[in-house]
């Protein structure tokens, strides 16, 4: 078994680290909400980026495609014009190209007033006309409005399906129509800038972070940061449309394979969003839960320390202490006096512990007072293995019948007085339990009970010899036949009955029916006085034999009984009821001085083997019918003589 110290600091240390494991696991999930809320705070704050990007630079769009739009259209007129005073600069294509290149425009084309290209910087798109394709047939209602000053949009030639933007006017004669073409350079970088890729690009300031940029309608990903997945589904990286919870909401997906935290955002028609692989998004969680761990286990460690201390302090010590002290009362030193003042619970326990130990002894007083007013000599002992001596009352030595020196050095050592009550119980009092008889000269009794407890033994000690002498006499009385000595009716039954609850200890026996002859005839001669005398001679007879063989008893009157037992062999007993028969016919008796008469009576037998269940009231029956039969065999030889 532990001690209360070791228990309270393994108790203390348990409850610590578990306190610890459980704010480690709350700090644990508080720092993944926290991740996933600054994920989500950081992708809230890329998708405003994006917006207001997206806005600043369709802003700047619209206004370098005006811009452009006008400068187109007014380099348009200029040449135009130019060649309108020149006519002869229109055949001479070197002239052109150097206009084209002080006016800054990549392309000019001359058209006739049926829209055909019939001049310009470009021989090689001469004979195309209006009708050529959808590009240039966006000018062909010129040919019926000659006021028409038509710009188009930035969009793929006829000829090369190079992105292009062309102006067109009529010259102030109307004799033919000039276009201009320029390639949109400042336009086209402006609309770069206005692509979701390069917006990603732009904003992107975590390099694990990928961003999407998915059409609501098709499920097709517009734009990444992740180049490769242009173009495809939302579905081929694993997600889909329907698998977005909402607007602004965290949530874990398996993203081309990789566990992610994504947060996607409406903007328009285009889903936007952001994903962290888990390994980013956590990867600050180990080193925080490392310097976590380290401060509560200090923490822990600290307080536990503080812990411990005070409960040695204050408790422990304490429980040490009473322990010591109540060891020695249970030892025997009832003068032992327990005085711990660590706390006042302590206090109020050392004065109880004080006080039962008073009542103690003041019982043992009053116990010794009230037994030594009995007319019984009752005396009470204990000892056990914690104390050496043995305690005991005051009638003690006199019940044991020890003298004083005795006593004392009974008392003194408790492996002595248990070798003195041992050699006491080797002579029980047979019939009486717990009864054992002391002294050899004079009988003297005493009734023994113990309670052996776990760590000694109690004892009481009666003086009984009064008692068991007393019952002894009573029994004699009641179960002998005052005249002869021997066992009366009663005590026959009680003998008979012992035995034969366990028959077949029994062997071959056999019961005997003796009746004295002549009894009558003796008293009525003699008187009564001789006839007792003829009585106990033959009680003497029957009772010569074995004893613990033999039960002999008288049945009343002149009738006695002798049953024998424990013999090896039938002809033994046999041999038994020709002895009897000796007696009887060679044998005489003095009932007096001068008074000789012969010892004359008849028997009957019965014969059994123990092995067989047997009844002795009626082997007392048939033994009687064999005694009768004799009788009157013996009165019939009687008479003949």
């Amino acid at each position: 078994m532990k001690t209360l110290k070791i228990i309270i600091i393994k108790y203390i240390g348990y409850v610590s680290l578990i306190f610890a494991a459980i704010i480690l696991v709350v700090i644990g999930r508080i720092e993944i909400l926290n991740e996933q809320k600054r994920a989500c705070d950081d992708s809230i704050q890329a998708f405003c980026q994006i917006e207001q990007k997206l806005e600043q630079n369709q802003k700047e769009l619209e206004e370098i495609s005006q811009e452009y739009t006008q400068t187109c259209l007014h380099n348009a007129e200029a040449i135009a014009y130019m060649l309108q005073d020149n006519p002869a600069v229109m055949r001479d294509q070197q002239e052109l190209e150097k206009i084209a290149e002080f006016i800054e425009v990549d392309e000019i084309h001359i058209f006739d007033t049926s829209g055909c290209i019939v001049l310009g910087t470009c021989p090689e798109y001469y004979g195309y006309t209006f009708d050529s394709g959808e590009q240039m047939r966006f000018f062909k209602p010129m040919l019926e409005d000659k006021s028409l000053k038509l710009v188009q949009e930035i969009t793929p030639n006829t000829a090369e399906s190079k992105m292009m933007q062309y102006s067109a006017v009529w010259s102030k004669n109307g004799e033919f129509i000039l276009q201009v073409g320029m390639e949109p350079v400042r336009v086209m970088k402006a609309m770069e800038k206005n692509e979701l890729s390069y917006i990603f690009f732009y904003l992107r300031v975590d390099p694990a972070a990928n961003y999407y940029a998915v059409d609501q309608e098709s499920g097709k990903i517009v734009g990444t940061t992740d180049l490769p997945n242009v173009g495809k589904k939302l579905e081929d990286i694993g997600l889909s449309i329907e698998d977005i919870p909402g607007e602004n909401t965290g949530f874990h997906w398996r993203i081309n394979g990789t566990g992610s935290f994504c947060v996607f955002r409406k903007i328009g028609t285009i889903y936007v969003g952001r994903v962290i692989p888990d390994s980013v998004i956590y990867q600050r969680i180990p080193a925080n839960m490392i310097l976590f761990t380290l401060g509560i286990l200090l923490i822990v460690l600290v307080l536990s320390s503080a812990m411990t201390w005070c409960m040695n302090r204050y408790v422990v010590n304490g429980i040490y202490s009473v322990n010591n002290k109540l060891y020695g009362i249970a030892k025997g030193n009832l003068d032992e006096k327990v005085d711990v003042q660590s706390c006042v619970e302590f206090s109020k326990l050392s004065s109880y512990i004080n006080e039962m130990v008073r009542s103690l002894l003041a019982y043992n007083e009053k116990m010794s007072y009230v037994l030594g007013k009995t007319n019984m000599y009752i005396g009470v002992y204990e000892y056990n293995k914690n104390m050496k001596k043995v305690r005991f009352t005051e009638y003690i030595p006199r019940i044991f019948l020890l003298d004083e020196e005795e006593s004392k050095r009974l008392s003194e050592d408790d492996k002595e007085f248990q070798k003195f009550i041992k050699k006491v119980r080797e002579n029980p009092v047979h019939g009486e339990q717990g009864t054992y008889k002391l002294g050899e000269e004079k009988e003297h009794y005493i009734k023994l009970e113990e309670i052996n407890e776990e760590n000694g033994v109690f004892g009481v000690a009666i003086d009984v010899t009064e008692e068991i002498t007393r019952r002894k006499k009573i029994e004699v009385e009641r179960d002998i036949d005052s005249l002869t000595g021997l066992y009366n009716r009663r005590g026959l039954d009680i003998q008979l009955s012992k035995l034969f609850e366990e028959p077949e200890k029994l062997g071959y026996c056999a019961m005997v029916m003796v009746d004295a002859d002549g009894l009558k005839i003796i008293n009525d001669t003699y008187g009564h006085e001789k006839g007792d005398i003829y009585l106990k001679k033959i009680a003497e007879m029957i009772n010569t034999f074995e004893a613990g063989k033999s039960v002999a008893a008288r049945q009343g009157g002149d009738e006695f009984v002798l049953f024998l037992y424990q013999y090896e062999k039938e002809d033994d007993l046999f041999e038994a009821f020709k002895v009897l028969d000796f007696i009887r016919q060679h044998c005489l008796t003095y009932l007096g001085e001068c008074l000789k008469v012969p010892l004359s009576f008849s028997f009957g037998y019965s014969l059994a083997k123990g092995e067989l269940e047997l009844d002795y009231q009626e082997m007392i029956k048939e033994a009687d019918e064999r005694m009768y039969e004799n009788k009157w065999e013996r009165k019939g030889k009687n008479k003949e003589r």
